[in-house]
């Protein structure tokens, strides 16, 4: 999983991980917000293609450097 997977959740930490197993109110869930679900919904299509970017440049990358030897 790429680093824009999780944009819309907050990463929690280690402890914070295992302070939510006795968060049983569910208390600690955090989101990233947003104002509007279609400010939420532009973000993550904006993200999608970043990661797609990535990945076809990663890929471009390997083929060429396959290419030379």
């Amino acid at each position: 999983m790429g680093k824009y997977t999780f944009f819309l959740f907050a990463r929690p930490s280690f402890i914070g991980g295992i302070a939510r197993l006795l968060d049983f109110s569910g208390s600690l869930k955090v989101y990233n917000e947003h104002n509007t679900g279609a400010e939420a919904d532009a973000r993550a299509f904006m993200e999608d293609w970043r990661a797609l970017g990535e990945d076809f440049h990663s890929a471009i990358a390997r083929h060429n450097s396959e290419q030379r030897v």
